[in-house]
């Protein structure tokens, strides 16, 4: 199963800003089950988004890989269990 195609990043530690390596990700606010509805938010041509529902400020960082994070513990993966391969 692929990962996810669209980095997510959550602000639990409630920081100012999260520098971002990705113009485009979800923002899902706090960590599970305490999250916002999961947002798409696109920069586009500027360097930096507010996110609508947590007001958390998301720069871009050109020096940081893209789906990375500073601080690097804002990216969220996505603990689920993964589906079981099918048998052939």
């Amino acid at each position: 199963m692929a990962d996810k195609a669209v980095p997510h990043f959550h602000n639990q530690a409630g920081v100012s800003v999260i520098a971002v390596g990705s113009k485009e990700f979800m923002c899902i606010g706090a960590l599970p089950p305490f999250d916002h509805p999961h947002v798409f938010l696109d920069m586009g041509s500027d360097t930096e988004i507010i996110c609508q529902y947590c007001s958390t400020l998301f720069r871009y960082d050109p020096k940081l890989k893209p789906g990375t994070a500073e601080p690097a513990g804002c990216v969220w993966h996505d603990a689920a269990p993964q589906e079981a391969p099918k048998a052939a």
